[in-house]
């Protein structure tokens, strides 16, 4: 009804990174590992929002003392007044306890780096400083899990031939890309993996509503794509699971996210056609290549698909 509808603009207008769907295929490669260098979240201006604290290269680990540090503390507006998909204001109510490190309740709490320190009560971001303390625009305290799907597939000429690259002689791989409206960039039409929901059917849902707009199709289309969607979404390869250089990130909550890649070898994409969804300025097939500038760290991710692909890059 109206309530859900609303609530997921409301959501979407203040979370976008997502990831979940399938479940990858057993002959999976081994997950690439992201060389963080920590940068899209320090030394600029917070989203929507104040100046982070500078953080120089050789301060951004925890191990190196920096008497110095005083982070900028900042909760957006629209976290602060509690809805449904953020945890309640710890720093003010210190007697709220979370469970942090664990799956808390139907609130997955884990890291993917591993077990991370909690000081003060609040959890300290793995990867270091970041000039700002507080959640940001971020609901969760702690890692805030997301799923981006990759869809692919090669790109032919018109007589359904690859088209291959005249450096590289590999054939062009290309994926469905929304640019987003809060940064202007292009990005994995992905998402925030709710309480309770899996990665495998976040992914399916992101990828309906930011590429394909499910969420204004009457019952009818819905049903068809759907339909279509499950058959895409069979089999996928995780090509990524961890921390994400994202623009959000705070001292005290972070982006996570499981990067899966659906390849359409048979063609089921000709059925879909592209719309971008109430929080996408835009949707498209966008060839793969290593001069691309995406969101976050979706670059990286979409290499492991070029790469697992043996594709241009």
């Amino acid at each position: 009804g109206s309530f859900k509808l609303s609530y997921y603009n409301e959501y979407k207008s203040y979370l976008r990174s997502s990831r979940s769907m399938t479940k990858a295929s057993k002959s999976q490669p081994e997950l690439s590992k992201n060389p963080q260098n920590h940068s899209k979240c320090r030394n600029n201006m917070y989203l929507n929002g104040p100046e982070r604290f500078p953080v120089p290269e050789d301060k951004v680990s925890w191990d190196v003392p920096f008497v110095e540090y005083q982070p900028v503390l900042y909760t957006a507006p629209p976290v602060l007044k509690g809805p449904v998909w953020a945890d309640p204001d710890i720093q003010k109510n210190p007697k709220i306890k979370l469970k942090f490190n664990k799956v808390d309740g139907k609130v997955n709490r884990k890291s993917y780096k591993g077990v991370y320190k909690v000081n003060n009560g609040l959890p300290q971001n793995p990867s270091g400083r970041t000039g700002i303390v507080g959640r940001g625009l971020l609901g969760k305290w702690g890692p805030n899990h997301a799923a981006d799907p990759i869809v692919t597939r090669w790109k032919r000429d018109n007589k359904g031939k690859f088209v291959k690259h005249s450096s590289s002689g590999k054939p062009i791989l290309q994926f469905v890309s929304i640019k987003r409206n809060d940064t202007g960039e292009w990005a994995i039409p992905g998402g925030m993996v709710e309480a309770g929901d899996t990665v495998s059917a976040t992914l399916k849902k992101e990828f309906g509503e930011e590429a394909l707009n499910t969420m204004q199709m009457d019952d009818k289309a819905k049903k068809e794509t759907n339909k279509n969607l499950k058959a895409l979404f069979k089999k996928g390869v995780t090509v990524y699971e961890g921390y994400v250089d994202d623009p959000r990130n705070t001292d005290n909550a972070w982006m996570e996210t499981t990067v899966v890649n659906y390849h359409d070898n048979d063609n089921l994409f000709h059925s879909f056609k592209l719309h971008a969804g109430d929080d996408a300025g835009s949707v498209s097939w966008v060839d793969v290549d290593s001069q691309l500038h995406l969101y976050a760290d979706h670059g990286y991710f979409v290499s492991g698909s070029a790469k697992l692909h043996h594709a241009h890059w």
